[in-house]
């Protein structure tokens, strides 16, 4: 609140000289503050929060015994190494695999991803699986044969990681699996021409691990 103070400017004797009064204006905020707090109260009961972001993801038994794991043909897996600068290293099966890239773009990898689906599709058909639908109902379904295997490397980024399984929920992939990447792996990176020296039994000891 303004409040007006007025100041004696001492000519009130008699015979003195007359002059003018002298104001002083002081401004009371305190009533500011309650009206902050009002509008800050406000703002949150209004405002809508950010909601947090999450994918479910099913997680392997700690321990897994090498006789439980069922064998898969290299022709149905496809390894995605995701590299650093946004880039994904890829290659199919493990024998004589050939190594490409791309990116997270959806001419990149997502393409990749339904390219390799498109053959598994044509040399093995279809799976059949029931999934429960939000009315708790089992609905009959359709899905690829195809498994991937995500393997981050130290120059990767954990958005990469988010990127790559975000992709396998667009694709539908049913099976994939995130490990580490292999010595081997990183060195098929820096020379692609030298071949990939990684065998199949060497893959099932990095999924138990």
């Amino acid at each position: 609140m303004a409040e007006m103070q007025v100041a004696d400017s001492g000519g009130g004797k008699k015979g003195g000289k007359v002059r003018a009064k002298k104001m002083s204006t002081r401004i009371d905020f305190t009533p500011m503050v309650d009206l902050g707090f009002l509008l800050i109260t406000f703002f949150m009961l209004t405002t809508t929060l950010a909601k947090p972001q999450i994918m479910a993801l099913v997680m392997p038994e700690k321990d897994i015994d090498k006789t439980d794991l069922e064998p898969v043909k290299e022709s149905k897996v496809l390894t995605l190494m995701l590299g650093k600068d946004d880039k994904v290293y890829w290659y199919e099966g493990i024998t004589d695999a050939k190594l490409d890239s791309t990116d997270f773009s959806a001419e990149g990898l997502r393409k990749v991803i339904l390219n390799k689906m498109d053959k598994v599709e044509q040399q093995f058909g279809l799976e059949d699986y029931k999934k429960k639908n939000k009315e708790g109902v089992e609905e009959d379904l359709k899905g690829s044969f195809v498994n991937v295997i995500i393997k981050p490397t130290k120059e990767s980024t954990y958005k990469n990681l988010v990127d790559a399984l975000d992709e396998m929920a667009i694709t539908k992939v049913r099976y994939y699996v995130i490990l580490d990447v292999s010595k081997l792996e990183e060195d098929f990176i820096k020379n692609p021409a030298g071949g990939l020296k990684f065998s199949a039994e060497e893959q099932a000891e990095a999924t138990t691990k």
